[in-house]
């Protein structure tokens, strides 16, 4: 035999050997693939290297009948047959990868903005704007809890990222005082370094008003400013404020100056009227954006499913000042309480027709002290809910909270006939002067429905123009396009669907697809190129999962007892108590089964006598014998043996709980 033909013997003798090492469990695959490997070993070839690479370029390197160099196949780490595969492609689209902040790269020379809340739903709206080494922090806000997370009192955003950057902090910039856009502030600000805050004076009031209610935390450095100032906030960023329309007094919309390129955010916003045109002072207000270039521009998307104009202000208070004047019985107004223009409104029409006014609701009552400590509430028509009794009812004007059907609140109790000082009477007209907010569309028909079985005269939004909401319609948020020069849109505050329909209408309105851009994800990093030519999101999240705050504890790990209540919720709890003689493996007495939330016990007597037979024969099985005795052991096999005969007896999976004493 000659020494080349010997040499190639060998060379193949190993590529069986390397190939047999790979091959996977015996089954179909594996016979797909040994039949590949003989096929392969007939070829004069040696193995390609092994190289990191992607599925499909791996898979065609498998069926390619391609040549390669012969060389010397790499070693493989592991036990034989350990080969990693390379993963398979399902089709679906993989999330971005979420690190602990960390992990992402710096922005350079980039305009980095990132979006922590408020771009996946209506609320906990927070968004961090980073340039080399300043950081500016605009609002920071809370989410009211929804059905999916019972019992939690309300879900803030997810600051680590800027925690493990606090140095860089330059600041945090309240656009308005409602508590989405101010509710995380008690909780985060130590976490943050405790960074100055900048706000109108209206804002800076119900910020430090919140504050008393967290004594524990450290005292805020909250500075106002008037609005329409410009402050150097950093080495590389300034920040300057102008005036805009809100539902709550002293809103202003935020210019940050970076050398990349200006970003003007205009967060809770809409534009007062007359018949589908703005005011003069709107025009006013938008009037210096002629000689403003902004890069990127940053939109409320609330109500961009909404056509045309928002009903103005005017029009609503004029059509309750005609009702109060007209009813002959008490009036009884329900409205968010940080309306607070609306209520001056309100008790300014009520002095008008010579009325008393009741403020009912906690926070209601808070903010027309805010507003007496301003001077904007001089009348002497104000009274307690106790005084009511003193006058006639249609004397009466009763100020309420609750209009979106949240627990407890003054409107919830009426409708539920829980209120121990105020009862709905057939006489009274009730005004909902609000709109439904996403998400509390249930919550407001439930209270709809108890308010209506009163019998009182009940006058809605929808039926009569008795509310104008705090979001522009997408005809006043075109508007505001029209006004203002940029290069980039980034839409903003609400669900990702409504930031499609505005990335979508700003394209209608002439700007080119590419330079529209959605985060997918609250923590979505968007960065600008330092010329300003070019927007991009990049594959990294920043953390931003739910925060929430239930009572004194603030923690994103709650997700195990969110399961529980949930499960409570749907199934039920059934509770075992078993006494158990441990020196003779027997149980002392029957055992002791409390349901709740399951079955009806009276009607399911036969289903306990059973599952009572299942506990006894389970422990004693698992005693006989045992010493000492595995309580934990038992408690397991209990728990496993109870569900299922309950599961296969209800179709019901109540959540277990044995205990198991030693006597």
């Amino acid at each position: 035999m000659t020494a080349s033909k010997k040499t190639k013997q060998q060379t193949n003798r190993k590529r069986i050997r390397t190939l047999r090492r790979s091959a996977p469990p015996k089954g179909t695959q594996g016979a797909k693939r040994t039949a590949t490997a003989k096929a392969s070993s007939k070829r004069r070839t040696a193995p390609a290297p092994r190289r990191r690479t992607t599925a499909k370029a791996h898979s065609k390197k498998r069926t390619s009948g391609r040549k390669t160099p012969s060389h010397k196949t790499p070693k493989r780490g592991g036990k034989r047959g350990s080969k990693r595969q390379p993963p398979r492609r399902t089709g679906k689209k993989m999330p971005p990868r979420v690190t602990d902040g960390t992990h992402i790269p710096e922005p350079g020379d980039n305009l980095r903005v990132i979006p922590l809340g408020g771009v996946e739903q209506v609320g906990r709206n927070m968004t961090a704007i980073e340039y080399k080494d300043d950081i500016v922090i605009i609002d920071a806000g809370f989410e009211f809890a929804k059905d999916e997370t019972p019992g939690i009192d309300y879900i803030i955003p997810d600051v680590t990222y800027l925690e493990e950057r606090k140095h860089k902090i330059r600041g945090l910039y309240i656009t308005h005082g409602h508590f989405d856009h101010i509710g995380a502030i008690p909780h985060i600000m130590e976490r943050l370094g405790n960074p100055p805050i900048y706000t109108r004076e209206f804002g800076a009031l119900v910020i430090k008003k919140r504050q008393t209610d967290y004594p524990q935390s450290p005292e805020l450095d909250v500075r106002v400013v008037q609005g329409t100032e410009r402050i150097k906030a950093g080495e590389y960023i300034s920040v300057r404020f102008f005036p805009i329309s809100h539902a709550i007094r002293d809103a202003m919309g935020i210019i940050v100056e970076t050398p990349v390129g200006n970003v003007a955010i205009l967060t809770d916003v809409r534009v007062d009227n007359i018949d589908g045109k703005p005011t003069q002072e709107e025009i006013d207000q938008y009037e210096f954006f002629k000689n403003e270039k902004v890069s990127l521009f940053m939109l409320d998307s609330t109500k961009i499913e909404v056509p045309g104009f928002s009903p103005p202000e005017s029009v609503a208070v004029e059509n309750i000042g005609r009702i109060m004047k007209s009813v002959s019985h008490r009036l009884i107004i329900g409205t968010f309480s940080s309306q607070v223009e609306r209520i001056l409104d309100f008790i300014r029409l009520a002095d008008k027709y010579n009325k008393k006014v009741v403020i009912d609701g906690r926070s209601m009552q808070g903010n027309v002290e805010l507003m007496k400590q301003l001077g904007l509430i001089t009348t002497k028509n104000l009274i307690t809910i106790d005084q009511m009794k003193d006058y006639k009812p249609h004397e009466l004007v009763i100020l309420v909270t609750g209009a979106q059907g949240e627990e407890y609140s003054v409107l919830w109790r009426l409708a539920s006939n829980a209120h121990r000082k105020l009862k709905l009477n057939k006489t009274d007209t009730l005004i909902l002067s609000s709109s439904i907010v996403p998400g509390n569309e249930v919550s407001v028909q439930n209270l709809k429905d108890g308010l209506f079985r009163s019998g009182a005269r009940i006058i809605t939004y929808l039926g009569d123009k008795v509310h104008a909401g705090g979001h522009g319609s997408r005809g006043e948020l075109e508007w505001i396009h029209s006004q203002i020069d940029y290069d980039f849109f980034m839409p903003m505050h609400g669900h990702h669907y409504m930031l499609c329909i505005h990335a979508q209408a700003a394209r209608d309105l002439g700007l080119p697809k590419e330079n529209a851009i959605v985060p997918e994800h609250n923590g979505a990093i968007i960065e600008i190129t330092p010329d300003g030519k070019k927007i991009m999101q990049r594959k990294e999240l920043a953390p931003a999962g739910a925060v929430m705050v239930d009572g004194f504890s603030v923690s994103n790990r709650h997700e195990v007892v969110l399961r529980d209540r949930q499960a409570l919720a749907e199934d039920g709890i059934v509770v075992i108590v078993a006494s158990l003689d441990p020196r003779t493996g027997k149980l002392r007495k029957s055992p002791d089964i409390i349901a709740r939330g399951f079955v009806y016990v009276r009607e399911s007597g036969h289903l306990l006598d059973e599952t009572r037979a299942i506990v006894k024969r389970t422990v004693e099985k698992n005693a006989r014998g045992m010493k000492p005795v595995n309580f934990d052991h038992i408690r397991t096999s209990v728990t496993d043996e109870v569900r299922k005969h309950l599961f296969k007896s209800t179709r019901k999976s109540p959540m277990v709980i044995p205990v198991i004493i030693s006597v």
